[in-house]
C-alpha cells in the first residue's frame, strides 16, 4: 500500500468498503484523487446499491447522480431534505427568498401602521382605529433569518490585456520521464476562444504537458510558441515547495503585484476569505484549501489572458467550487484546464483533448457530448481489450 500512487490507494480503500456488501456505507470525499472513469464507475455502482450509503462529497454531478436526499449542516443544525443536490440548492435558496420577501412586506406593513399611529393616536375621532392598529402591530413577526455558516469567494479573471488571433502552436513535443514515455509527438494549435479540458486517466503526461507549457521543463523534443499578445498564469497541481518559506501571505503575494502597495493585495485577499489581519498569516501554516485561495489570488493579480490550470478543486469546498467555476465561465480569454469535477468540466470547456495512448485525442465539444462521442467508443473499445489481455 505504502508503495501505491494516491488515486490507487483510494481505489484500495474504495474496494475494501464496498466487499462484502455492508447494510450501509460511509464514505468521506470518495472522488478525492479518482479519474473520471474511476468516478463514473463508483457513480453506476453507488445507484445500483440497495443498502443505504451516507456520502460526504464536493463533486455536484456525483451528488445529483447518486443522492436521493441532502442532509443541509448549516446554522448549527442538520435539515434534511428530500431530492439531489441541485433540488436542494434550489430549495434552500427559494426558501430564503421567499423569508426575505415576507419580511419586507412585513416591515412595510409595520412601517404603515406606525405612521397612522403616530398621526392619528391623539385624534379623538380615530383613537379606536389607533389602537386597533396598535394591536395589529404588536402581533406581526418578522422572520428571524440568521447569518449562514457558509461563505463564497469572490472569483473575478480580468485580463489586462485582450488576447489576439495567434495564441498557442505546439508541434511534435515528447518527454521522458525516469524512463517512461509521457508525452509521444503532442502537436495542437489554440485558439482565442478555447476553454480547453484535458480528461482521462493518464494525469502525468498533463501535468508534464503544463509544466512545459508554463516554462517549468524543458522537452525533450518539438517545440511550443505562445503568441506575442499572450501572458499566461498556471495553477500547478502541487504547490507544496511554494508555501514552505516564513514570509506573510501578502508578502508572498507582493511580487507579483502591479501596485507596491500592500493595501492593494490586501483587497484580493478580501475578496477571498482573507480579512484583516488574516493578511498576515505565515504561508506554511496554511491549509490546503487556504493555499489554493491565495494562488487563486495570485492568478487575479496576473491579470494574465491565459490561465492553465492543473486540478484546482480539490482542496476547496463546495462554495469555492462554485465561486471559481462561475469566475472562469465568465473569463474571457484562453483556460487550459484538468479537473475530475464534471460540472465544472461541463459548464466551461467547449473544446475536450486526452492524451491516449494511440496520441492525442482532441475534441470541439462539451464533456457531455464528448463522452457520447465514437472517439470514446473506441477507447473504451480498446481499453475492454487490453484489460482481456492482462487477465
Amino acid at each position: 500500500m505504502s508503495e501505491l500512487p494516491a488515486s490507487d490507494k483510494v481505489k484500495v480503500l474504495l474496494a475494501q468498503a464496498l466487499f462484502g456488501n455492508p447494510d450501509i456505507l460511509l464514505l468521506d470525499e470518495p472522488t478525492n484523487h479518482l479519474d473520471l472513469d474511476a468516478i463514473r464507475w463508483l457513480e453506476e455502482f453507488l445507484i445500483e446499491f440497495d443498502n443505504t450509503v451516507i456520502v460526504v462529497s464536493h463533486d455536484r454531478y456525483f451528488l445529483n447522480k447518486v443522492c436521493t436526499h441532502i442532509a443541509d449542516i448549516d446554522y448549527a443544525k442538520i435539515q434534511l431534505y428530500a431530492g439531489n443536490y441541485d433540488f436542494w440548492y434550489e430549495s434552500s435558496q427559494l426558501i430564503i427568498r421567499q423569508m426575505k420577501e415576507a419580511n419586507k412586506k412585513k416591515e412595510e406593513k409595520i412601517k404603515e401602521l406606525k405612521e397612522f399611529i403616530q398621526r392619528f393616536s391623539a385624534n379623538a375621532s380615530k383613537s379606536k382605529q389607533a389602537t386597533s392598529r396598535k394591536k395589529a402591530l404588536e402581533k406581526i413577526e418578522l422572520e428571524d433569518i440568521r447569518p449562514s455558516s457558509r461563505k463564497y469567494p469572490y472569483i473575478d479573471f480580468r485580463p489586462e490585456r485582450e488576447i489576439g488571433n495567434e495564441v498557442l502552436t505546439v508541434e511534435h513535443l515528447s518527454k521522458t520521464i525516469d524512463g517512461v514515455k509521457v508525452l509521444d509527438d503532442i502537436s495542437f494549435i489554440l485558439n482565442r476562444e478555447d476553454k480547453v479540458a484535458f480528461v482521462g486517466s493518464n494525469t502525468i503526461a498533463t501535468t508534464t504537458l503544463f509544466q512545459i507549457l508554463a516554462g517549468e521543463m524543458e522537452p525533450d523534443e518539438g517545440s511550443y510558441k505562445w503568441g506575442v499578445t499572450t501572458s499566461q498564469s498556471y495553477f500547478p497541481k502541487d504547490n507544496t515547495g511554494l508555501f514552505s518559506g516564513n514570509e506573510t501571505i501578502v508578502d508572498f503575494l507582493m511580487p507579483f503585484s502591479p501596485e507596491k502597495d500592500p493595501t492593494y493585495v490586501r483587497g484580493f485577499l478580501g475578496r477571498m476569505l482573507f480579512p484583516g489581519e488574516d493578511g498576515i498569516k505565515k504561508v506554511n501554516v496554511l491549509s490546503g484549501g487556504e493555499r489554493v485561495r491565495v494562488m487563486l489570488s495570485k492568478m487575479m493579480i496576473l491579470a494574465s489572458n491565459v490561465l492553465i490550470i492543473d486540478e484546482p478543486t480539490a482542496h476547496l469546498d463546495m462554495e469555492s467550487i462554485t465561486a471559481l467555476n462561475n469566475g472562469l465561465i465568465k473569463f474571457p480569454g484562453v483556460i487550459l484546464f484538468t479537473s475530475q469535477d464534471h460540472q465544472f468540466i461541463q459548464t466551461i470547456a467547449n473544446r475536450i483533448m486526452e492524451i491516449t495512448p494511440g496520441g492525442l485525442i482532441d475534441k470541439i465539444s462539451t464533456y457531455d457530448e464528448y463522452l457520447d462521442s465514437d472517439e470514446m467508443a473506441r477507447k473504451r473499445q480498446i481499453l475492454s481489450v487490453q484489460t482481456e489481455s492482462d487477465d
